[in-house]
């Protein structure tokens, strides 16, 4: 059984592997998670495409209290940080 999350770590990085989730709930998935991070949290992403629609949405959504970088930026292997201000 799995503990729940308690936010216990202001600098936590939370893996979020989209690649096995089914495409129709990813975007709700991400923003359900990015959602329940605290400031100074971060969510670890990964994926098999560079998500540009979603980066836009995330803009839209929210501003400047998620910034974006990548890690890793290749042809079938995106890992990018999501980090809530």
């Amino acid at each position: 059984m799995s503990q729940p999350h308690l936010h216990l770590q202001a600098d936590a990085i939370y893996n979020f592997d989209a690649r096995g989730i089914a495409k129709r709930f990813r975007h709700a998935a991400i923003f359900g998670a990015l959602d329940a991070l605290q400031g100074g949290e971060t969510m670890r992403f990964v994926n098999d495409h560079d998500p540009l629609p979603l980066l836009a949405q995330l803009q839209q959504r929210y501003g400047e209290k998620v910034t974006i970088q990548y890690l890793v930026r290749e042809p079938g292997q995106i890992v990018i940080d999501f980090a809530r201000q």
